[in-house]
């Protein structure tokens, strides 16, 4: 691939996938270095007043609520040393390895912006770090989302001075050794260095930019799923009539529809049953453009905010120039997490209501008395084997655990650095929360596809359309259709690896009508990884 040259193009979530997942390299334009040195420019003038400088938060003075404490000219580069380890105190599993690449990228072009006042050279380091594969080890958990996520960025940049850890060549080693290897020299920070290492939302912007990409495709694997169980249960596509989805005009919900047409158009299962006399669908299935296209614009909203906040400086103090082109250092709030969190808590309930819709037709497929016709829990011989019964259990608890997740951390506060940082914004937790969700979400899909193939099967000799026949056949070369009771856990497993490796959609693509592509995808596929982050306990 090219590389990604910081300064000179947009960082949108696709970039940022590129180089956390596919090793895209990342390289500083000549734009970005003039203004990293413009602004370094201004730094050095106030280290070189000494101690009859003015006092500049985080240069010559202490950090947080230690801010009025004024600190010498000689021990101004170790405030910065004592800065990255005094913060670096993140506890809980470490994060995945694309998840830190995503931080490192971020990082570097907060740096790019030219507002930080750190030199060139830091940024050049992190950029070093990504081309050669040296990931620090980053504690998921022990940030509040304000002054930064400071304890996670605090372990990036531990890494950078050659202490921590990090891993390398799929080894876990002392960062001084991973950087020896590498043939990459630990930094020597200098003024202001550290504090523009940690200040800032990388961690969560991250986390949540990975999760919110990976659940713009979840959106189109939800349609699927939803068209199988659809025919499987001989519901109708009457309900997705453009007229009727125009008449409220929310692109989602138009888009939804749109696939759902093209997805069911030609089906033998819904031609057999034209005639039956039933008026209605289920809301979970009728009301599929609604709820699933509520979900892909909040997606949408989410994902706009998370690229503003990508090319936003987010450091503190802020290098600015007035129009005479004189520099100065200002403290702000640009690190605040609030924007971000609210954001991530917004698609956190989007992506949740894709699995609370998809259980409900789970119930349909497997209760006899709903699911038109076939046999209870999707068992040819019910009772003597007990089918698909327990399966939608475990959706079930997935869902309700949802629920819980789904409740926004960014209505939550507490107060830190004795009062100092009085609002902060949980963003962190809301990235880790929505990471979570997601996961749940892609299961439960992976459930209620595995039961929709079933229902399909028993429906034979009819068939359904092209596309969702070539997802049945995608589905039964991994998963044979139960006749009789096995467990469920290695088939829930498999799918869902379909659903992560592309295979699925690529199957319903296949079929698909080529000016439709951008419903199927709203940017170029890139697998998703398997995005958990475990719990401290």
């Amino acid at each position: 691939m090219q590389p990604f040259r910081l300064g000179d193009e947009p960082l949108t979530l696709n970039v940022l996938a590129e180089v956390a997942r596919q090793g895209r390299p990342v390289v500083i334009g000549e734009r970005a270095r003039i203004a990293m040195d413009r602004a370094r420019a201004v730094v050095d003038e106030v280290v070189r007043g000494g101690d009859a400088a003015p006092a500049v938060y985080g240069v010559n003075t202490g950090f947080g609520a230690l801010a009025e404490v004024r600190i010498s000219a000689g021990e101004v580069a170790q405030l910065q040393r004592n800065l990255v380890r005094s913060h670096s105190a993140g506890v809980g599993a470490p994060l995945p390895r694309d998840c830190v690449r995503a931080m490192m990228l971020l990082r570097a072009a907060v740096l790019a912006t030219g507002r930080s006042g750190a030199r060139s050279l830091c940024c050049e380091r992190l950029c070093d770090l990504l081309i050669a594969g040296v990931h620090p080890v980053i504690p998921s958990q022990g940030s509040v989302g304000a002054s930064g996520d400071l304890a996670p960025l605090a372990h990036l940049a531990l890494c950078m001075i050659g202490e921590g850890h990090a891993e390398y060549g799929g080894d876990t080693l002392p960062a001084a050794t991973a950087l020896r290897r590498a043939n990459i020299q630990p930094l020597v920070l200098e003024a202001k260095e550290g504090l523009t290492l940690l200040n800032g939302t990388q961690h969560m912007t991250a986390v949540g930019g990975l999760a919110v990409l990976d659940a713009e495709v979840t959106c189109r694997v939800a349609d699927v799923a939803g068209a199988l169980s659809l025919d499987a249960l001989k519901g109708t596509v009457r309900a997705f009539d453009e007229r009727v989805v125009g008449a409220r005009s929310h692109p989602g919900q138009s888009a939804v529809a749109t696939l759902l047409r093209e997805l069911l158009t030609g089906s033998e299962i819904a031609e057999s049953h034209k005639n039956c006399g039933k008026v209605q669908d289920p809301y979970s299935l009728r009301c599929m453009p609604q709820v699933h296209g509520a979900s892909r614009d909040v997606l949408a909203f989410a994902r706009d905010v998370l690229e503003r906040e990508a090319a936003s400086s987010t450091d503190n103090p802020l290098v600015v120039f007035g129009d005479d082109g004189v520099g100065e250092m200002i403290s702000g709030g640009n690190f605040h997490g609030q924007p971000v969190a609210i954001a991530l808590d917004a698609a956190a309930i989007a992506v949740a209501e894709l699995a609370n819709i998809s259980e409900r037709r789970v119930e349909q497929l497997v209760n006899p008395h709903l699911s038109s016709g076939l046999p209870p829990f999707l068992a040819p011989e019910s009772g003597l084997n007990s089918g698909f019964m327990i399966a939608q259990v475990s959706a079930a608890a997935l869902v309700s655990e949802n629920k819980i997740l789904a409740h926004p951390a960014s209505v939550d506060s507490i107060p830190s650095s004795a009062g100092r940082e009085d609002h902060v914004s949980m963003g962190a937790t809301a990235a880790l929360k929505l990471a979570r969700i997601h996961d749940h979400v892609r299961t439960v899909l992976a459930i209620e596809i595995l039961c929709a193939a079933q229902g399909l099967d028993l429906r034979r000799p009819l068939r359904t359309t092209s596309s969702l026949e070539a997802v049945h056949a995608t589905i039964r070369a991994k998963v044979p259709a139960m006749m009789t009771d096995r467990p469920l856990s290695p088939d829930i497993a498999a799918i869902r690896a379909l659903i992560d490796d592309g295979s699925l959609l690529a199957a319903a693509r296949s079929w698909g009508v080529q000016a439709s592509y951008p419903l199927w995808e709203p940017s170029p596929p890139i697998p998703c990884s398997r995005l958990v982050i475990a719990s401290s306990s």
